[in-house]
């Protein structure tokens, strides 16, 4: 029987595992001073870092959460290990033959624990897919990774290998290297039905490694057409040693870079991981058939150094199509995890890194991370880019869900500069950006990322589970909101007083009214030959509210008829002209508004013919807008 490890081995494990060489596989340490490291401490999350390591004193202390020891004691914390398990992973690692009382001399590495036996047994597993690449039944996976650029070179950086089609193939080799079924099974390399069989059959096979080199899991492609299994990608399950929401395939490639140079890309597949890293971006990786979580935050940020004192930048690479608009969405919605500014770098034709390298070389890939714009601002524009900046209620709506946005940026000092891209890229003034984003703060958090509903539908509606709700009519502003009373005015001489506005209403058109139910009724008035129609017909008001079966209308008409003017005197040709110019002006000026937007939104370089165009327009407007102003002085 194996007895206990002789205190003189421990020691020479404490002396050869270099506590920062360690620690670093786990946490980016950067030079304190005297003598000491520090970086984000691993076992609790923190903005600033508080984790020191002394190596000339093999210890380490976190001043935040109190956690201290030597490099035993931290990989027995990191790892969840007990001590001879710490032991014989650190002497594995640093070479240290480790001693026993009981026995003769060396002492032979036994089949240990469940972790390391875990670890074995997906190393050898690694080893044997990567050697049966190269055998005639992997033709097939070695043209996929030809056709992607990929030579026998980077498939042995990555360890690629391939999953032989014949069921039970890794079982029974690595039953001969001595591994149980238990084993093989909690690790999820095999699965158990009548018999074992290999949890992977015919696939092309990437090892998913720890950020210290240890291969934890698998992630599978389907490259047979005849597969059964119809998921393009299968990966290792949860097990003991494999968390998806907490690995990152290409970290134990990616950590020093990443902490050498405070950044990190973060791809959606292991091809656009390969291709970046022989691109020469090698601070690329990726989740492992997850979306990008909290935790992989966590553990990106101890690699990134990322902490008040030194911030780096976190760059997204997402397909232009609607997954990837979404997939920005739910990465914004995260922003707030990392102290690092969040970037989002997305491909103009939709391809990803590892396309992009295939059509377009090297610097294509090189170029496409270098060309990354701000996290929220790519968010800020998808957003805006759901509505229709055309017109005046849709320019309104897409302020009002962006101010939302901006106030959820996590660094309150660059708020204002954010109202001020929004403002251009709606096309509005600063001042009413900053104003909406003012009243949007002043709600509180509001789900950003969708138009906020303005009407109320219920869905538990008499309808029964299962059914749609009928569809809810839209709230309209009260028609005697100020911003209306121009038209309300107008529109109360065409009812009471069709003869004195007569034909002074042939410029006026359902445009200049912008609010729906009075454009309903200058339909009504059109539809029945204009006001002119109405001269001398005591019944005009009526034949208006005959005309309609819009109860909106019908309201606007009956209201229309018996309000009073805003004149106690009978309306004369200047009453009558001051508000159908007045009218006409505003229209005008809307249209300025609408032709100034669309020039504000427009590239003069990119799209000289449109800028030109539209600037002529906005003159020609401006000076039938001042014909209309010295008209109305002179009414």
């Amino acid at each position: 029987m194996v007895g206990r490890i002789r205190e003189q081995s421990i020691a020479e494990v404490r002396e050869k595992a270099r506590i920062d060489e360690v620690v670093s596989q786990y946490v980016t340490l950067r030079n304190a001073g005297g003598g000491s490291m520090k970086g984000l401490c691993p076992f609790h999350d923190e903005k600033s870092a508080s984790f020191h390591v002394t190596p000339s004193r093999g210890f380490f202390h976190c001043f935040g959460c109190q956690e201290g020891g030597d490099v035993i004691s931290f990989v027995m914390k990191i790892d969840g290990l007990s001590f001879g398990e710490a032991v014989e992973r650190l002497a594995d690692k640093s070479g240290v033959a480790l001693m026993r009382d009981e026995g003769d001399g060396t002492y032979e590495k036994p089949k240990g624990p469940q972790r390391g036996r875990l670890i074995e047994a997906h190393k050898e597993a690694q080893a044997w897919y990567a050697d049966q690449l190269g055998t005639p039944d992997a033709l097939v996976a070695r043209q996929f990774l030809d056709e992607r650029g990929f030579d026998q070179a980077s498939a042995q950086t990555f360890g690629v290998g391939f999953a032989p089609r014949d069921g039970e193939a890794l079982f029974k080799h690595l039953r001969q290297k001595g591994f149980s079924v238990d084993e093989l099974t909690t690790g999820g390399l095999v699965a158990v039905g009548r018999s074992p069989y290999d949890r992977f059959r015919g696939r092309l096979l990437w090892p998913i490694r720890d950020a210290s080199g240890d291969t934890i899991g698998f992630g599978a492609r389907r490259i047979f057409d005849d597969d059964r299994i119809d998921a393009k990608y299968l990966n290792t399950s949860e097990t003991p040693i494999y968390k998806k929401s907490q690995v990152l395939y290409g970290i134990d490639l990616a950590r020093r870079e990443i902490g050498r140079s405070s950044q990190a890309v973060i791809v959606e597949g292991y091809t656009d991981v390969m291709a970046c890293h022989l691109a020469g971006v090698g601070t690329a990786v990726a989740t492992c058939g997850t979306a990008f979580g909290d935790d992989h935050a966590k553990v990106l940020r101890r690699f990134l150094n990322d902490h008040e004192e030194f911030r780096g930048e976190v760059i997204f690479t997402f397909d232009g199509d609607a997954a990837g608009q979404k997939a920005a969405l739910r990465a914004f919605g995260g922003d707030q995890n990392f102290v690092s500014q969040t970037y989002v770098a997305v491909e103009p034709g939709g391809m990803d890194p590892c396309d992009l390298r295939i059509q377009q070389g090297d610097a294509a890939v090189r170029e496409l991370v270098a060309r990354r714009v701000p996290l929220y601002r790519f968010v800020l524009s998808n957003v805006v880019s759901r509505f229709d900046l055309d017109r005046a209620d849709g320019r309104v709506d897409a302020l009002r869900e962006g101010a939302k946005l901006v106030t959820s940026v996590r660094d309150k000092s660059k708020v204002d500069a954010f109202a001020r891209e929004l403002a251009q890229m709606v096309g509005t003034d600063p001042e009413e950006a900053r104003s909406e984003v003012r009243r949007a703060a002043a709600r509180g958090p509001q789900k950003s990322g969708r138009p906020e509903r303005r009407d109320s539908v219920s869905t538990t509606g008499a309808g029964g589970a299962g059914e749609e709700p009928a569809p809810a009519r839209r709230a309209l502003p009260d028609l005697r909101d100020p911003r209306f009373e121009l038209e309300r005015e107008t529109l109360k001489l065409v009812v009471q007083h069709p003869m004195a506005i007569g034909r002074s209403t042939a410029d006026i058109g359902p445009d200049d009214f912008t609010h729906p139910t009075y454009r309903g009724v200058w339909a009504v008035v059109a539809a029945a030959g204009g006001p002119s129609a109405g001269a001398g017909d005591p019944g005009w008001a009526g034949r208006l509210r005959d005309a309609t079966t819009d109860p909106d209308v019908l309201a606007a008409v009956s209201m229309l008829a018996v309000e009073p003017l805003l004149t106690d005197k009978e309306p004369d040709a200047a009453y009558v002209g001051h508000h159908v110019l007045r009218l006409l002006e505003l229209t005008a000026a809307r249209r300025i508004t609408e032709v100034k937007s669309r020039l504000q939104r427009t590239n003069p370089v990119d799209e000289p013919e449109s800028y030109n165009r539209m600037f002529g327009e906005l003159a020609a407007l401006e000076q039938h807008r001042r014909a209309l102003r010295d008209r109305v002085v002179g009414a």
